[in-house]
């Protein structure tokens, strides 16, 4: 557990979002608020209407309301409203959360776009608004009130993530003493459970023979690699696979990172799919500044909820993303 290798990978783009098939037009109500006393940033997406059609015949669309904080779009997560049916002026009267400190959030721009789900899980943008949170007076109670804002093209870049890459189901474990009793002092074991995926994407036709490979960063030696077998004809596949790793000790907690990858593996080569990395999300290894110490706020919950309550399993179902994966050690 304490060998740093170098960190370094490509950017694979991949993106499923259809970008400029449909007008952009209509607008949408929302509002936002800071609430200290849970240190959580409030975003209630009320409504929007006049959106454009997908459906041109039948002039409907099935709308919903996805949230980025930017720049940094994979630590905060994304959070997503349920999709409407069949309508141009949908209703979603939800409050998506962030958990953020008041000075980080004076960084940070939010993003709100809004998408056309098909019944394939394709996507097609329907519009967005940007509000940059610096200048944002968020003690001015007009400002907490609803507003309408018209939505406009997309500006920013592309984002190089899939817009839905399907969620994992798992559950992990941490046991400090595998052997308790014994006289000399045993490093600790951690337990993953991977239960199973949903909603992966369809990259090629019908056609998915997915697996996970399983990596406790910063050791991407071949020791440190686990995998699951492959499930074939199938977007959903169960796994019900348990990875055990040991030799960790208390502080090892703290610096180490789970990645987990979803691959589809087709005749001789393996596609990437997406994936997570589960722990503190501090930026930092052992002293070390590496950009794989990115995980996003769902993904630090689970590995506190792991770390504060030894001996039982802490079960989560998680937003597979886009990952730059670390260049593994032979």
């Amino acid at each position: 557990m304490t060998s740093l290798s170098s960190v370094s990978g490509s950017v694979m783009s991949v993106y499923s979002g259809d970008f400029g098939n449909l007008e952009v037009k209509g607008n949408i109500q929302f509002a936002i608020d800071y609430v200290d006393s849970l240190k959580e940033l409030h975003v209630f997406v009320a409504q929007c209407k006049d959106l454009a059609a997908a459906d041109i015949k039948k002039q409907r669309s099935d709308p919903y309301v996805k949230t980025y904080l930017l720049p940094d779009k994979g630590k905060m997560g994304k959070k997503k409203t349920l999709v409407a049916k069949k309508t141009l002026n949908p209703v979603y009267n939800e409050i998506l959360r962030y958990k953020i400190d008041r000075q980080i959030l004076k960084t940070q721009k939010l993003n709100l776009s809004v998408w056309h789900r098909d019944t394939f899980k394709r996507n097609s943008f329907l519009g967005e608004v940007e509000l940059d949170l610096e200048t944002w007076d968020w003690d001015n109670k007009q400002n907490k009130q609803l507003k309408w804002y018209p939505l406009k093209r997309k500006t920013a870049p592309v984002a190089f993530e899939a817009e839905n890459r399907g969620e994992m189901k798992l559950a992990l474990q941490y046991v400090p003493e595998p052997m308790p009793g014994k006289k000399l002092p045993t490093t600790g074991e951690v337990h993953i459970w991977v239960k199973e995926c949903l909603d992966l994407p369809l990259l090629r036709g019908s056609h998915l023979n997915s697996f996970v490979k399983c990596t406790i960063l910063p050791d991407t030696s071949r020791k440190s690699r686990q995998k699951t077998r492959a499930v074939g004809k199938t977007s959903n596949p169960v796994f019900n696979h348990t990875m055990v790793y040991d030799g960790f000790r208390p502080e090892d907690l703290t610096e180490a990172c789970v990645e987990l990858t979803v691959w589809d593996h087709y005749k001789l080569s393996n596609q990437f799919l997406g994936g997570l990395r589960i722990g503190f999300g501090t930026g930092k290894s052992y002293g070390t500044e590496v950009d794989w110490m990115d995980s996003t706020s769902e993904e630090v919950a689970l590995w506190e909820k792991m770390v504060n309550s030894p001996n039982s399993w802490i079960e989560a179902t998680l937003p597979l993303r886009m990952l730059l994966i670390a260049k593994m050690s032979k």
